[in-house]
């Protein structure tokens, strides 16, 4: 059948303008698909798409391997500087100061902080499960937090430790999206080994028997330290409640040898570094260090502190604690800020 000129050259005229919108659709179509996996979040229950991480500091990097001359250096303490337990430590009481408050109310903090008696413990976060630090860190791969005032997170540390206060810096240890996103090696990986394993706040989880694990985190601690902090609080000290990620040895023995690890690398004879953990039958190393626990209620005391194996309980064991029982003070016990007040107007009234 013979087509006539003019239909031809409509029909390649039509056929251009068809192809062309169908290169423009698939182009659209694949910035689409590469715009939406920075939202895409990956747990053990499956994918699903969440537009609110865009708000969290995610970097949206791309997982890689890390270099094998990447390692951070550990650092052992002898000489000197090698642990001395002849500094007796005590039973603290204390307030925490969370990253909510550092971020969204910092006047309210300086405010608070200013009506306490400069014996008081009071506790600080200074790095989040995103891996982000609410410091101004010096440490080549850390990432500042874009939501908070780091400089002034800074001065509010300079003020606690001019005035004398006891101070802790709590860090997110093994749960590290940051880290672990930028070191794949380091991190649990989910059953398939297609990718690491994210819990379902969207947060990667760090294997505790990893050198390179480890060595991060002593250069945290080693970090703080070197800023006057008398103690460090290790957060998120276990391994998350999941079977859907890949670990074949002992939970129990890797967290023991993880701590040992940690102590041995950080130490020193004015400096405490501790360990909040799910277990309370947990073993400290027999060194400067306190076992913290949290979401255990008043009524829960008694039986939570019969599973702990320290020989001093009420210096050792530490709970934090969103209320202002009595009945935690028998032992260490850190309670928010924001109930500062009406703690302190109770022990005014119980003192006169």
């Amino acid at each position: 059948m013979n087509i006539p000129y003019r239909t031809r050259r409509v029909l390649n005229r039509v056929g251009t303008v068809v192809l062309a919108l169908t290169v423009l659709l698939v182009i659209v179509w694949l910035c689409l698909v590469i715009w939406l996996q920075r939202y895409i979040v990956y747990t053990d229950d499956g994918a699903t798409v969440d537009f609110r991480i865009s708000a969290n500091e995610i970097t949206g990097e791309v997982a890689v391997e890390p270099k094998a001359e990447a390692n951070i250096p550990i650092y052992y303490n002898e000489g000197a500087n090698a642990i001395n337990v002849t500094h007796e430590m005590e039973q603290i009481i204390g307030y925490y100061i969370d990253s909510t408050m550092l971020q969204q109310d910092m006047q309210g903090v300086l405010s608070r902080i200013e009506k306490l008696d400069s014996s008081t413990a009071i506790m600080v976060d200074m790095k989040g499960p995103y891996g982000s630090f609410f410091y101004p860190s010096a440490l080549a791969n850390a990432v500042h937090s874009a939501s908070t005032d780091v400089n002034a997170v800074q001065d509010l540390i300079t003020k606690l430790q001019q005035k004398g206060f006891y101070t802790i810096a709590r860090i997110s240890t093994f749960r590290d999206r940051e880290f672990g996103n930028n070191n794949v090696s380091s991190g649990l990986y989910m059953l398939n080994r297609k990718g690491l394993w994210m819990d379902k706040g969207g947060m990667y989880w760090l294997d505790p028997t990893n050198a390179t694990t480890t060595n991060w985190v002593a250069s945290v601690v080693l970090e703080l330290r070197d800023m006057g902090f008398d103690e460090v609080l290790l957060d998120d000290f276990c391994f998350p409640s999941s079977d859907q990620y890949i670990f074949n040895g002992d939970k129990t023995a890797a967290l023991q040898n993880a701590a040992t690890t940690l102590i041995s690398s950080c130490g020193a004879s004015n400096f405490v570094l501790s360990f909040c953990v799910e277990d309370a039958a947990f073993t400290l190393p027999e060194d400067r260090c306190r076992l913290y626990l949290e979401g255990v209620s008043a009524a829960g005391i008694g039986q939570a502190a019969s599973k702990v194996t320290l020989e001093n309980k009420q210096i050792g064991l530490v709970f934090i604690a969103d209320t202002g029982d009595t009945r935690y003070n028998e032992y260490s016990v850190l309670r928010s800020l924001y109930i500062s007040d009406v703690i302190e107007a109770i022990n005014a009234n119980a003192a006169s």
